[in-house]
């Protein structure tokens, strides 16, 4: 089949890389330029670059709206577009121009993380597994017929960092799978239980923000859903920004004010959390290591010195 694509950062690379491998022709690329925004310089493999490489022809994007692209898109004549971290909506006379109209990959396991940053959502929200879905794209955002989908276990101390890497691993066997189906005329569409979908926005440094009135659970899945290369969970110590980059739930049960640094435990420091910690019937958040603006970093125990005072949202 004749492919075009549509994809960005290394979800784009990976499936512009396992089309370029498929013996399928890719004959278009659209692509987004470069960005500033923190989550768009991570995991940023360029599409475009990969694309020249190959001697495809390359059109950067923001919007897929101007007269050139759609000209390209029909000069080329595709049989199908498979997309893949593209991040502005494609409308009905792009998804719908090829015969077998638009694959779109997304990482999460549909219908439920539509929309931006499944792993990190799915991650805080304690969630079991996390996948890859291949599905047919229409007017609303990831809500076409599903084709192939895989999922892999989350485990307790796993990081965003570790699912991004075991997710992004499943891109090449799904895209080559689903446009074999596609191609042969084995594909088998099934309909997405729309009643199930939920959807999420894209995240920014303010998402990032500590609340402690949070329960520690919550927030230790917060801490490694901010792993590194990510903007980490962070918080205020005496008006200065302080990262958490481990931590975990305490052992003990603790009452009292949110966010206050309150003994030490284990190689750690527990932090009061919870709306309803002044019941003493929640863990804390036990600090383990913390970073600071100058990019030093340091064990809990030895940054906070002397138990009291609290950590807070704001300086």
């Amino acid at each position: 089949m004749r492919v075009a694509m549509f994809g960005y950062q290394t979800w784009g690379h990976r499936t512009l890389q396992a089309l370029l491998d498929s013996g399928h022709e890719v004959v278009l690329v659209v692509t987004h330029p470069k960005s500033d925004h923190a989550y768009e310089k991570i995991w940023d493999d360029s599409v475009a670059d990969l694309a020249e490489k190959h001697d495809v022809p390359v059109l950067l994007r923001n919007r897929p709206d101007d007269p050139e692209l759609r000209a390209a898109l029909r000069g080329t004549a595709p049989d199908i577009i498979v997309a893949n971290n593209w991040r502005t909506w494609l409308p009905p006379e792009i998804f719908d121009l090829p015969p077998h109209g638009t694959l779109n990959v997304h990482d999460s396991l549909l219908p439920a993380y539509a929309g931006f940053s499944p792993l990190i959502w799915a991650l805080i929200n304690g969630e079991r597994h996390v996948g890859v879905t291949a599905h047919r794209m229409n007017a609303e955002l990831d809500a076409g017929d599903i084709l192939v989908q895989r999922a892999v276990p989350v485990g307790p101390r796993d990081t965003a960092t570790d699912l991004f890497h075991r997710t992004v691993d499943l891109i090449e066997p799904i895209v080559r799978e689903s446009l074999d189906l596609i191609a042969s005329g084995r594909a088998r569409w099934i309909p997405q239980d729309r009643s199930r979908a939920s959807f999420f926005h894209k995240r920014s440094i303010e998402d990032s923000r500590i609340d402690w009135a949070w329960p520690a659970e919550d927030l230790e899945r917060l801490v490694r859903a901010q792993s590194d290369p990510y903007p980490n969970a962070f918080t205020y110590h005496r008006g200065e920004r302080v990262r958490i980059i481990e931590a975990a739930v305490s052992r003990g049960r603790y009452g009292g004010t949110p966010g206050r640094i309150f003994i030490r435990e284990d190689d750690g420091v527990v932090v009061v959390a919870g709306a309803d910690a002044r019941s003493g019937r929640r863990h804390g958040l036990l600090v383990k290591r913390v970073r600071t603006d100058d990019g030093a970093e340091h064990a809990a125990t030895d940054y906070f010195r002397v138990m009291g005072g609290y950590l807070t949202r704001h300086p």
